[in-house]
């Protein structure tokens, strides 16, 4: 299952949306970004991108060796330019999980605001494919004043994303308990990338 088809943030309101972004647009850099990041030790490459709105762009970065399809582990930079602020961004992705608790009643999330006025939002969440396999996801996402060239109002988001299907799903929970507070640590800490959308 493409991440895009799990949960993903829409356009210049800043909402999430369950659904899918297509992958026609490849992975293309839209936001002046080097093509690798490393996070927290480990390699990340530019695996896809999309410009699906004119003041919002996604780019998704995987270690060597996974896909889009079936990842464990995905760095993802958003930002939307114009239209919405740290705050109202982070509010349209709770309330939108808070009508996913009515189908997925794994759905757990927590907000931790910092003086600077980011926010970090951490959530759990799941779905079974048509075979009967289950992916679990747990997301951290960190989001961070962004400022137009025209000093519009937007978002930056940078955020991590950790997956287990089948078997491993029960596991993987277990291990989310000890491992999520130093994962969520290194987000925190992590030097922000100095974005410039690509207009042309």
């Amino acid at each position: 299952m493409r991440r895009r088809e799990f949960i993903t943030l829409l356009g210049g309101a800043g909402l999430l949306f369950i659904g899918g972004i297509g992958r026609s647009d490849g992975a293309v850099d839209r936001l002046s970004l080097p093509d690798s990041i490393v996070f927290n030790d480990e390699s990340y490459r530019l695996s896809w991108s999309s410009h699906p709105a004119p003041n919002y762009y996604k780019q998704e970065y995987l270690p060597a060796g996974q896909t889009s399809e079936r990842f464990q582990r995905m760095v993802l930079i958003e930002a939307t330019v114009r239209g919405v602020d740290v705050n109202g961004a982070v509010a349209a992705q709770i309330s939108m999980l808070n009508k996913r608790k009515l189908t997925d009643p794994t759905v757990n999330f927590a907000a931790l605001k910092n003086p600077n006025g980011e926010i970090i939002l951490d959530f759990i969440l799941s779905t079974q494919d048509p075979k009967g396999e289950d992916t679990v996801e747990w997301n951290a996402y960190r989001y961070a004043a962004l400022r137009g060239k025209g000093g519009e109002s937007g978002v930056l988001l940078f955020g991590i994303s950790r997956r287990a299907y089948g078997d491993d799903t029960t596991n993987f929970l277990r291990r989310l308990k000890s491992a999520r507070p130093a994962e969520i640590n290194a987000l925190a800490t992590f030097p922000l990338p100095a974005v410039r959308p690509i207009t042309s």
